[in-house]
């Protein structure tokens, strides 16, 4: 038995990476003055926004293949769920 995780567990671990790297680089940009930092006591929702904002695009190009891997690992659990499901039905109207 292999312990490969998931595609659902590895797409989710590498976007959140992208984003803990978007959210550092954002970090020592503000520090530096390369972008301007937030208003008042909001610098780190200030970056916290500017991290999403970069990291949603970079997950969507650089995550392409494990979104696809994840979407067809979970339309098979669905369609084995609705297999199950009408086997149910079939033989309860059989009875």
């Amino acid at each position: 038995m292999s312990l490969k995780p998931s595609a659902t567990f590895r797409y989710t671990a590498l976007r959140l990476g992208i984003f803990a790297g978007c959210f550092l680089v954002m970090w020592g940009l503000v520090y530096f003055g390369v972008v301007p930092s937030g208003a008042n006591d909001s610098n780190f929702f200030w970056v916290l926004l500017l991290a999403l904002v970069v990291s949603a695009p970079l997950s969507l190009v650089l995550l392409r293949k494990q979104r696809d891997e994840m979407s067809e690992q979970i339309v098979g659990k669905v369609d084995q769920v609705k297999e199950r499901l009408e086997a149910n039905r079939t033989q309860e109207d059989g009875v």
